[in-house]
């Protein structure tokens, strides 16, 4: 490969070693006490990843981290990736079998942990096939030896994170190339079972590149948004594609409600990245006559609500959005000017493309739903499969497409529109239905908080429609005065037969709601049945 070849440069340590030079003073990132400087974080770095390689990390080995959205987490992605070693984050969340399905899945024999973890490790260590060595980290350093409990104590032996730093900051001086892994990032499991996709250098740069690009972003912004480091939209949508341009990037933490606009005006944020929950979450709070005066700019907002045009002018701000995934990357781009409230933008033709299939993997015309299939026209910036399991990998590539599970549909004009997972998406009574569409109208009853809209098994055969729904705080909801608000809104097939009022929904760290917990779940003895209740529907 030429010299030249830009691609030799799409990886971390290759990026951060330029700013460091360009610009090494410029801040990378603020937290809410302390900023962080390129070269101080290209230097830290250096020292660390030294430190892990006298340690035994080699280039292609597996590590995993499970720590908190800290300073100190940048810094080991960036040692680690300078290494050569692929990082597997852990959602912090996780517990029991799940976190022994990763830990064990991952074949990793180093694990970096947060003190506060350690237990949940511990609780699953009997059934650990793999791991070693834990490198234990704290927010608040120690002196100490660090102290694993009895039952990982027998098994793997412990270092501490804040010895592991070299002396040296001089940089390794072998590194990746951009077709080598950088990670194993696990799927957030909204349809089953986390799968580990298999990351390379470029697929992360790219990543990081198309949101520069959605955001339109540029070395002045300042960027903040609350999306968990163990997702891939916490540390490539954010931190390394600030990096790109010499922008900052602000590690606040998790999304809090109460605090969001408060710390875009404290931190003189210009630009953010919402999940559709957080941007419905703000848009439902009470109108303020300040709601504009901030300094937030430009917004990705994934999905966007119905809402949108509303949210734009009370905040101020434009929007843009995506459709993408942990395998796929984001292969559409909206724009700031938005063809309507529904879009997730046009194929990005110059690297993607993307065609609507039926069941047998042939192209639908426009206007027909059908599983959405990706494929990269540029090597390497899309996953190359699922690690440690060719099968998925085979499966999920067939017919050299990779089979993204979504459902979309293309208008005539090329404009791409998510309908529904494939197995949310519910058969009743020979219609289709979009659950997302039956989402959208229970969410505009004003008693609604959210819901989620799931497939039941019928009687009849085929499917009937559950909603499963959570009111506002302070507010009761009647199910048949839903179904009556509901009547004029959808078509009759489209109403949901069944009801549940609950306080909340099962969701992963990053706001999405997980469907696959209700569909197992069925009816409950509480569930409302329209049927049953003798409630019926105008056709």
């Amino acid at each position: 490969m030429p010299a030249d070849d830009p691609r030799t440069e799409q990886d971390l340590k290759q990026v951060l070693r330029k700013r460091a030079a360009r610009s090494g003073d410029k801040i990378w990132i603020q937290t809410g006490e302390r900023a962080y400087s390129y070269a101080y974080m290209d230097r830290r770095s250096n020292r660390l990843a030294r430190g892990f390689a006298n340690i035994g990390i080699a280039a292609g080995e597996t590590v995993l981290i499970m720590l908190p959205d800290t300073v100190d987490y940048v810094l080991i992605w960036c040692a680690l990736s300078k290494l050569g070693a692929v990082e597997v984050p852990v959602n912090t969340h996780y517990r029991g079998g799940i976190l022994t399905h990763i830990i064990n899945d991952s074949l990793a024999g180093t694990l970096i942990c947060d003190r506060r973890f350690l237990d949940r490790v511990a609780d699953v260590s009997a059934s650990l096939r793999n791991l070693q060595r834990i490198i234990v980290y704290s927010q608040h350093p120690f002196d100490d030896a660090p102290a694993l409990p009895d039952a990982l104590a027998s098994r793997c032996a412990a270092l501490r994170y804040e010895a592991l730093a070299e002396e040296s900051a001089e940089p390794l001086e072998d590194g990746p190339r951009y077709c080598d892994l950088m990670g194993v990032m696990y799927t957030s499991g909204t349809t089953g079972p986390s799968k580990g996709g298999m990351i390379t250098h470029a697929h992360a740069w790219e990543y990081a590149k198309g949101v520069v690009e959605m955001l339109e972003l540029e070395e002045r912004d300042i960027y903040y948004a609350t999306l968990p480091f163990f997702h891939i939209a916490g540390q490539w949508a954010l931190v390394y594609a600030c990096c790109l341009v010499d922008a900052t990037a602000v590690l606040k933490g998790a999304f809090s409600l109460d605090d969001y606009w408060q710390d875009v005006r404290r931190f003189e944020a210009t630009t953010s990245f919402l999940l559709g929950a957080m941007a419905n979450f703000l848009y439902n709070q009470p109108p303020r006559s300040d709601d504009a005066d901030n300094p937030m700019e430009r917004m990705l907002v994934v999905p966007l609500i119905p809402e949108i045009e509303t949210f734009k002018r009370r905040f101020g701000c434009r929007v843009s959005t995506t459709w993408g995934g942990t395998e796929m990357n984001c292969p559409t781009r909206s724009g700031f000017t938005l063809v309507n409230s529904k879009t997730c933008g046009r194929v990005s033709e110059d690297r993607y493309e993307v065609v609507i299939v039926d069941a047998d993997d042939n192209e639908v015309p426009p206007g027909v739903p059908g599983e959405a299939l990706v494929r990269a026209r540029e090597p390497w910036i899309m996953s190359v499969g699922y690690w440690n399991h060719p099968e998925w990998t085979v499966r999920a590539w067939r017919n050299l497409w990779y089979h993204t599970g979504d459902m979309l549909m293309r208008d005539a004009e090329g404009n791409l529109y998510f309908v529904d997972r494939t197995k949310d998406a519910i058969r009743r009574r020979g219609e289709n239905i979009s659950s997302m569409e039956v989402e959208n109208e229970i969410n505009q009853h004003p008693a609604v908080l959210e819901c989620a809209v799931v497939p039941v098994e019928s009687e009849y055969a085929e499917q009937e429609v559950r909603a499963v729904i959570v009111p506002r705080p302070g507010e009761s909801l009647d199910p048949e005065a839903l179904v009556r608000f509901l009547e004029p809104r959808m078509a009759y097939f489209m109403v949901p037969r069944y009801i549940d009022v609950v306080s909340e929904l099962p969701k992963t760290p990053t706001g999405k709601i997980q469907k696959f917990p209700l569909r197992e779940q069925g009816l409950c003895d509480t569930t409302w049945d329209r049927e049953a209740a003798g409630v019926t529907l105008k056709r």
